[in-house]
């Protein structure tokens, strides 16, 4: 080896390193589960390491061998918050290389907080029938002061600052200065506390539920994946599809993004890990910093919202709602294709009007050498979507999955997988669990306030008031609110929150259970996306070295369709592939709509959406100028609406200016040719 190539590599290696530092800074800013603790202390590493692997085989027992509700709840509960004091630390500048003391003792409590359960719980269900005494109260109270810390520690200040506001609501909500449409009975100790630890509607609610039963043991699914090598596939594959392509690497932060994210569920984290390689390259040809960080986001926070995992949220959704998990999954699915869609081909039109290539093909990995070398790894999620399908409940799909993962990773020797990675998976899939429990356990005491009070009532009922007996501004109503309270949050207790307390109104409506839930969802995830708080696109800021504000503005814009398509499946429904023809608000089962009606919505949705991008980015085959854009435009939204006759003016518009701008391309490069 020469000199100069090992200065290259020493360059290279460096670069990695600063680059891997970036990461890390930019997730633990942006990121509060980031931060954990760095301990120096090997024997607390391993004691650590036993706990979480302990952690994770409990899932794996319970879910053929499940225990009385509270019992299996209060266990995730108390074993999750006392790992959270464990390796999170109390401050963000406190010494991360040790644990003190009184983290020890919260650890204690926090395990203390279930085998009080466990030790009372033929008492609490039997001779005092749920009514707490005095030593209920006092772990009661232990056990939601432990959980709004560990949130705190893990989520940030904005998830426990929301619950102790809903949590005063009831010692506040008998008093005669109260309006009289938030004035309640007079709640005591016993009523409030009881309800938030004694029973499954408050701390251990269907939130936790669907934590223990379905989120941790795709998180483990999730953590198996990556041990075996399944990111640097998608980025791989991406790469070999899109690389070479006009704006290549923007396409492939678009594809690698999406796919991690629908697994992974964590914009933030997805935008850092993927990011870290992605927008380097976007940066490179010449995408500018801000749309760079702005592209990584939008894919990202869209992975959340793609089948056939959707972060997890389809399997609580599913909980939530009573409704087939596989029905979810097959609803959301041309919605996603869409926006997905709407976010590529804005990357394309940026990329053809700044003139932006792709990666030479010779720089580029080959598709058939990425498949044959990882492309067993898709076998897991193809097995997945086949058990689900076919109706295997889903904490047992989970479970085959993870050790199909296992079986097939052996297949080859760079993906295989010894019993140390194991265990390292079943830690580290352990760990991330813990930002996705917590936020549930405080969502549990959102959601047993609203219970306990019926606030969730005067919440449907303000919004419907306000609304003036429109639906469409009832929507627009619904979509702020579930904008704000998804602000700062993760998707899913995102999405707990807005279902809980916006989707109810639009029941008042008669929209289905689905489509409103799906509805609020949709506009809880991409609060990550809408300033002033847009943490997934500060994240891609972080990376990029663009401005944070503007990273946000662009995400926003690159995200549009997805700020229009929910309002699109709630007036037709068949957007979603279901038919709500004289069907009840709370159905849980739907027939297919006609064919050509899916046909005919999925043609002109494609078609509108590609329309909506050019206007939005002004470029088709050449520049638009600015009253093109706004009839692109217009003809476009009228094309997305799915309405006959709104689609024939639609088309014509959007086909017209299509076919004018075309030709206006085709006479410039003669133009230009012939000079």
């Amino acid at each position: 080896m020469t000199k100069d190539n090992r200065d290259l590599d020493v360059e290279s290696v460096s670069a990695h390193e600063e680059d891997k530092t970036l990461s890390q800074e930019v997730l633990e800013k942006y990121d509060t589960d980031a931060k954990v603790r760095k301990l120096k202390n090997r024997k607390l590493v391993w004691l650590i390491a036993a706990i979480a692997i302990a952690y994770s085989v409990y899932h794996l027992y319970v879910t053929f061998n499940p225990l009385p509700a509270l019992q299996a709840r209060s266990i995730h509960v108390a074993v999750g918050m006392g790992l959270v004091f464990l390796v999170y630390p109390t401050f963000k500048k406190q010494d991360r290389t040790k644990i003190p003391f009184y983290d020890w003792i919260l650890f204690i409590f926090s395990l203390g907080t279930a085998g009080y359960l466990m030790y009372e719980y033929n008492d609490i269900m039997t001779t005092r029938g749920g009514i707490p005494n005095t030593l209920d109260i006092i772990f009661a109270i232990l056990t939601v002061v432990l959980v709004l810390e560990a949130a705190r520690r893990v989520t940030g200040i904005i998830l426990p600052i929301l619950a102790l506001v809903f949590l005063a609501y009831p010692f506040i909500s008998h008093f005669i200065w109260m309006p009289d449409m938030l004035m309640t009975r007079q709640f005591d100790l016993g009523d409030i506390f009881g309800q938030l630890y004694l029973k499954t509607e408050g701390l251990y609610s269907t939130a936790i539920s669907a934590s223990l039963q379905f989120i941790f043991l795709f998180i483990l699914f999730g953590a198996f994946l990556a041990k075996s090598g399944m990111g640097q596939l998608f980025n791989d594959l991406a790469m070999a599809l899109a690389g070479s392509k006009q704006g290549g690497p923007a396409k492939v932060a678009v594809i690698s993004s999406g796919f991690m994210g629908s697994i992974n569920g964590s914009a933030i984290a997805n935008v850092v890990g993927t990011g870290a390689f992605t927008i380097p390259l976007m940066k490179k040809i010449g995408y500018n910093k801000n749309f760079a960080g702005a592209v990584e986001a939008s894919a990202s926070v869209g992975g959340q919202i793609l089948p056939p995992i959707m972060g997890a949220s389809a399997f609580i959704m599913a909980e939530t709602t009573g409704i087939a998990y596989g029905t979810i999954a097959l609803a959301a699915l041309l919605p996603a294709v869409l926006y997905f869609l709407g976010v590529i081909m804005q990357v394309h039109f940026r990329a053809g009007k700044e003139n932006l290539k792709g990666i030479p093909k010779a720089d580029l990995p080959r598709t058939k050498e990425v498949l044959k070398d990882k492309g067993h790894l898709l076998l897991p999620i193809v097995g997945l979507i086949f058990m689900l399908y076919t109706g295997m409940p889903i904490a047992y799909a989970a479970f085959y999955t993870i050790v199909l993962t296992v079986v097939v990773a052996g297949f080859r020797k760079s993906t295989r997988m010894g019993f140390k990675d194991i265990l390292e998976a079943m830690e580290n899939g352990a760990r991330q669990s813990l930002s996705v429990m917590i936020a549930c356990a405080v969502v549990g005491i959102i959601i047993g306030v609203v219970s306990l009070t019926s606030f969730g009532t005067v919440m449907t009922s303000a919004i419907t008031s306000f609304g003036a007996g429109s639906l469409f501004w009832t929507l627009f109503l619904t979509m702020l609110a579930s904008i704000v309270l998804g602000m700062g949050l993760p998707s899913i207790p995102a999405y707990i929150i807005t279902a809980t307390m916006t989707a109810p109104a639009l029941a008042e409506f008669g929209i289905p259970v689905l489509v409103a839930h799906l509805f609020v969802f949709y506009f809880g995830i991409f609060a990550n996306i809408t300033p002033p708080v847009a943490l997934a696109a500060f994240a891609g800021a972080g990376i990029s070295g663009g401005d944070p504000m503007r990273t946000g503005l662009n995400a926003l814009r690159l995200s549009i369709a997805g700020f229009i398509i929910p309002y699109l499946f709630v007036y037709n429904p068949a957007m979603l592939m279901i038919d709500t023809t004289n069907i009840a608000v709370n159905a849980t089962e739907f027939a297919l709509p006609p064919i050509w009606e899916i046909l005919t919505i999925t043609i002109t949705a494609i078609i509108g959406i590609i329309g909506l991008s050019s206007a939005a980015e002004g470029y088709f085959q050449s520049k638009l100028n600015i009253v093109f854009r706004i009839v692109l435009g217009a003809g476009a939204l009228l094309l997305i609406v799915p309405e006959t006759y709104t689609d024939i003016i639609g088309l014509t518009i959007v086909l017209g200016i299509f076919l004018i701008n075309f030709l206006k391309s085709k006479k410039d490069n003669t133009a230009t040719a012939a000079s």
